[in-house]
């Protein structure tokens, strides 16, 4: 398989929307496609690949990224959503939509915030770097050493 070029969707939007301009003004096909050549300074091979590609992006507008052209060696066989157009194929690519991940309940886990019992600095003492001297010596008088 060897990609010929591709054509990205904006390209695509714009010309499908001036094709679309150009029927309803009611030219004919070759018009359509000197037009769109002008508009697109595209000629040649790659005016015949633009047009076919409108074509391809028509059908499969929704989610569209870009369309690829591609020619096949003997013996390979197609992608599945390519459109075979005189010896080219046209490959239309799609964006892949991201599903959003249900939100499960986070008591009982270690989400939130601190995460296991609370975070650093919070210590029962009240401060980050352990007991002051005067907490000490009030633990130190409150239990008798037996």
């Amino acid at each position: 398989m060897k990609a010929v070029t591709e054509f990205a969707v904006f390209t695509l939007n714009k010309g499908l929307a001036a094709k679309a301009a150009l029927v309803t003004q009611g030219k004919s096909p070759e018009e359509i496609q000197t037009s769109l050549g002008e508009t697109f300074k595209l000629e040649g091979d790659k005016l015949k690949y633009f047009i076919n590609a409108l074509d391809v992006a028509g059908q499969n507008q929704a989610n569209l990224k870009r369309v690829f052209v591609i020619s096949l060696a003997e013996g390979e066989s197609a992608p599945a959503q390519a459109t075979q157009v005189e010896e080219m194929h046209y490959v239309p690519e799609f964006l892949v939509t991201v599903k959003p991940v249900a939100v499960t309940d986070t008591k009982g886990g270690r989400g939130g915030k601190g995460g296991r019992g609370g975070g650093r600095g919070e210590r029962k003492g009240g401060s980050p770097w352990g007991m002051t001297p005067e907490e000490k010596a009030a633990k130190g008088k409150a239990a008798p050493k037996v």
